[in-house]
């Protein structure tokens, strides 16, 4: 099977197809391995790739974002370490989502968490009061990762997004791209992950670009997923 290129279609001719499956058999090799698993942020699990949590603190700086939205808390390593990177730019706060709440959630003064389903309508309105009339919002979609919900999440929190700011969908190297084909969470549920929300989304949405520019490592557990808003 012949694994997607992911880059510019410039680094794409100019490294040939041969290295560019290198490369993306070298992302399914880690992502076997599990190393992902093992990566953490002051001691807390991240469940993050380093390429991926320094693309986001470069976001971060160049963004300045007032409120960082995440859904999907799990640990809360990667929380931890954006609320880091905030207190030392001197700005900003973080709240996660998560329908399960950490046992020993990281506590951090600008760092804040919401139970609750990313989707339903109670979070969605205490989401909307925090954004309230910030001027910059920054959003990471991690929670479930089946086509429906993330592209119900982009739905709604695209609108929380400001201009030249990032709607990120994290794990769009499921289903297949390349990693996990035929990639469902449950047995019964249909097949398809967050590329393909991806696509749906960018479809119908005039009002963000995909930032190859994130794909510049090489590797990236959300290709494609960087999306910019330009208008």
């Amino acid at each position: 099977m012949e694994i997607p290129w992911y880059g510019s279609p410039e680094a794409a001719e100019r490294m040939g197809a041969s290295l560019s499956r290198i490369v993306n058999e070298f992302h399914a090799l880690s992502y076997a391995q599990g190393c992902w698993r093992n990566t953490k942020w002051m001691g807390v699990t991240t469940y993050k790739i380093p390429n991926d949590l320094w693309l986001y603190q470069e976001i971060i700086v160049e963004v300045q974002p007032d409120l960082i939205i995440e859904t999907g808390t799990y640990m809360g390593g990667s929380a931890l370490f954006m609320a880091h990177i905030l207190e030392m730019i001197g700005k900003g706060r973080i709240v996660t989502i998560d329908i399960n709440r950490p046992e020993n959630p990281p506590e951090h003064k600008r760092l804040d968490y919401i139970r609750g389903s990313s989707t339903a309508s109670d979070t969605v309105k205490k989401i909307e009061k925090m954004v309230g009339s910030l001027q910059t919002v920054l959003v990471i979609l991690d929670s479930s990762h089946l086509t429906a919900h993330v592209l119900r999440e982009m739905e709604i929190y695209s609108e929380m997004v400001s201009k030249n700011s990032y709607l990120i969908v994290e794990d769009s190297n499921v289903n297949g791209h390349p990693i996990i084909p035929g990639y469902r969470e449950t047995v019964g549920d249909e097949p398809g992950g967050p590329m393909e929300a991806i696509d749906a989304f960018m479809a119908v949405n005039n009002n963000f670009e995909i930032d190859i520019q994130r794909h510049r490592y090489l590797m990236t557990f959300n290709p494609r997923g960087y999306l910019r808003r330009t208008a």
